[in-house]
């Protein structure tokens, strides 16, 4: 044989694996809307009323999420962004 047999090269190997897991990683660490029914919406801006997050503008009949200040006419819509804005916080994407 002339030399290295480049089908079983595996140097690289371990850099592929490495990056593979952290994809799973930050995945796993990502909110799913697939779980987020309109029931659970509701639950959750019925907290976030409840607990001062969210506040409703009856004149134009939007939603607004205080923190960041955005405006949601979808209850669902909102309940998703939430979760989205609390994820970004947590891995320090923004100050929650």
């Amino acid at each position: 044989m002339s030399g290295p047999d480049i089908h079983d090269d595996t140097a690289d190997d371990h850099e592929r694996l490495e990056r593979e897991l952290l994809a799973q990683d930050r995945d796993a660490r990502q909110p799913s809307t697939a779980d987020l029914d309109d029931e659970t919406a509701q639950d959750l801006v019925r907290d976030l009323l409840d607990a001062g997050t969210v506040t409703p503008v009856v004149d134009e009949r939007v939603l607004v999420h205080e923190p960041s200040g955005a405006a949601f006419e979808s209850l669902w819509q909102l309940a998703v962004f939430h979760q989205g804005w609390t994820a970004a916080g947590d891995t320090g994407e923004t100050e929650p």
